[in-house]
């Protein structure tokens, strides 16, 4: 677990449960308020020094409380300011009433704010409180403001924003700051989520770390290389080739090659000590024509696969890239049910009609990987994927422990999933890295850290993570081809 509280993720009944753990610890509750409000002040004022006026919309919660010492710190500072409420007011309660009742400001209806030129809103309606899509008035008033393309500052959340699950509840603010405090929810990370968000600002207003730490389980977390970097090979005088592992990377037909060389590059950069590209026999040309460092073997069907295997030192596979959808996908999967495997594209898709046959294959110590972006996925998981209450973390969570494998739910989120309950949400993936090959380029980078002994989880998510890194370093424009080249060894 990190040791910086803002790098945690805890849902909202997490927060919610710290937030009365520390009040009851006798921490002044209303004192947390005052600080939440004046961080966010700040940061409109830092962020808008120019700003004609400050529209601060007050919800009926403890949302609404840190909007009402926003409200009276920016008056405080002589900046022009108006509140509009959501409801009525005076039926507020604790802290929020309390900040209410200290604020000077004679609010108005959230239907009476007409946005203008030089305004910038501050969105205190309901932040992480709200468990189900939020009014008319609020849909309204968000297309309002959206329309006008006014700036907008999040307290805690965009309103409208699962903080569980960074879906959107019926309509959301777009901020262009969301300012939270003490830790991160998954909403912020998970999309549409973090685009909502904005620039996302993490404020401590005081409450103790153990009592964060008390409330969060460390099962769900961003990716960083915190989570793996224990697990990395350690990098010895004495390593040879054999003991960085051996890589087998399994090719399509003659005019389908190109996806496994991808693979089994990136696997090579990863770090495996030899990479072997297993082709039918009429492949082997044309993947001996762009060859150097990777070694060729001819498989040509499940007998000849069968018999190669009597080689103890093919523990790691990568299957799917280029490979073709088929029977004879699945005759390959079986005969490597006892070894490592990542399963990829033609792979996944394989199995479409025989998930209980695959998940079968592979109990006991996981050692599958699945990678499979929104199609992929519901093919594999149908029912999962049609579970509209559950979000993305959940759905790769459920999907992990039904396979027995690691689950990579791809996408700009991607969720790396373990069947222990564990997952990592990734953040480092650049836009331009969404390009054709860029799933082999993956799969080739997870096989050359499984062959160097990673366990399955560790091995995804390090994988996902070094993936986003070659797409930062190869920049716009790339291609899988240049994709490859950029991955480097952690």
């Amino acid at each position: 677990m990190s040791k910086h509280l803002s790098d945690l993720l805890l849902a909202p009944v997490e927060m919610a449960a710290a937030d009365k753990a520390a009040a009851e610890s006798g921490i002044d509750s209303y004192g947390l308020m005052e600080k939440a409000g004046a961080a966010v002040a700040a940061a409109a004022l830092r962020l808008y020094p120019g700003a004609s006026r400050f529209a601060v919309l007050c919800g009926p919660g403890n949302n609404g409380g840190d909007g009402y010492v926003v409200a009276r710190l920016m008056v405080e500072s002589g900046a022009r300011t108006e509140i509009f409420h959501l409801g009525d007011p005076a039926r507020l309660k604790g802290d929020a009433a309390r900040a209410r009742a200290a604020c000077t400001l004679k609010g108005q209806d959230i239907g009476d704010y007409d946005p203008q030129l030089g305004d910038i809103v501050i969105d205190g309606l309901f932040g992480a409180g709200l468990a189900r899509d939020v009014p008319a008035d609020v849909a309204h008033l968000i297309g309002k403001i959206d329309a006008a393309k006014i700036p907008v500052i999040a307290i805690d959340l965009p309103s409208g924003l699962d903080g569980r699950t960074g879906s959107v509840l019926g309509a959301a603010f777009r901020a262009t700051r969301t300012v939270t405090f003490m830790t991160r929810k998954p909403g912020h990370l998970l999309m549409p989520g973090r685009e909502l968000c904005g620039e996302l600002e993490v404020f401590d207003i005081g409450i103790p770390g153990r009592i964060i730490r008390a409330q969060t389980s460390g099962l769900v977390a961003e990716n960083t290389p915190a989570a793996w970097r224990a697990a990395m090979p350690a990098e010895r005088v004495e390593t040879h080739k054999y003991k960085r592992g051996h890589l087998v990377v399994f090719s399509g037909e003659a005019s389908k090659t190109g996806a496994a060389r991808m693979s089994a590059m990136a696997g090579l950069k990863a770090g495996a000590g030899l990479v072997t590209i297993a082709a039918p026999t009429e492949a082997l040309a044309a993947n001996g024509a762009h060859l150097t460092a990777i070694m060729l073997h001819a498989i040509d069907d499940a007998a000849a696969l069968e018999d190669w295997l009597g080689d103890a030192r093919l523990q790691t596979f990568v299957l799917g890239p280029g490979f073709g959808i088929g029977k004879k996908a699945r005759d390959f999967v079986s005969l490597l049910c006892d070894r490592h495997l990542i399963l990829d594209a033609d792979g996944i898709s394989s199995f479409k009609d025989d998930t209980k046959v695959l998940f079968e294959l592979f109990a006991g110590e996981p050692r599958l990987v699945l990678t499979p972006h929104d199609g992929e996925f519901a093919r594999l998981f149908p029912d999962i994927a049609a579970d509209k209450k559950a979000g993305k973390v959940d759905k790769a969570l459920a999907a992990a422990r039904r396979a027995n494998a690691a689950v990579i739910y791809k996408g700009a989120d991607t969720v790396i999933a373990s069947p222990d309950g564990r997952a990592l949400i990734n953040t480092n993936a650049p836009a331009w890295l969404a390009t054709a090959g860029s799933g082999d380029v993956l799969a080739g980078i997870i096989g050359g850290l499984l062959a160097q002994g990673l366990p399955a989880f560790e091995a995804a998510a390090a994988g996902v993570w070094l993936h986003g890194e070659a797409g930062q370093r190869a920049g716009k424009g790339l291609t899988a081809e240049d994709l490859a080249a950029h991955v480097l060894p952690f």
